[in-house]
């Protein structure tokens, strides 16, 4: 999915929050409901700004293979768009 939108992503690696546990942070951005629950763990996020948009898990998707891709590229927008948002409202251009 992130490809078709131009994205590499295949040397991506999966890191636990807690390797971030002494990284002070202005802002923590969640967007599963999993990690707003474990995020306020992080000592280094006690003063960020906290921002949180509920995402549909596209794992959890059924239906034919066209409706399951279709919920991999929803949540993929829905995150994009989210992102993007933040970086308008909150960081200087």
């Amino acid at each position: 999915m992130m490809a078709e939108d131009e994205v590499e992503s295949r040397h991506h690696t999966f890191t636990l929050a807690m390797e971030y546990a002494t990284t002070p942070f202005n802002f923590v951005l969640s967007v599963c409901d999993h990690a707003r629950e474990t995020c306020s763990v992080l000592p280094g996020a006690t003063t960020a700004t906290r921002l949180y948009h509920s995402v549909p898990e596209p794992a959890r998707a059924t239906g034919s293979e066209a409706e399951i891709r279709t919920a991999f590229q929803d949540t993929r927008d829905q995150i994009k768009a989210f992102a993007i948002d933040f970086v308008r409202q909150h960081l200087p251009h």
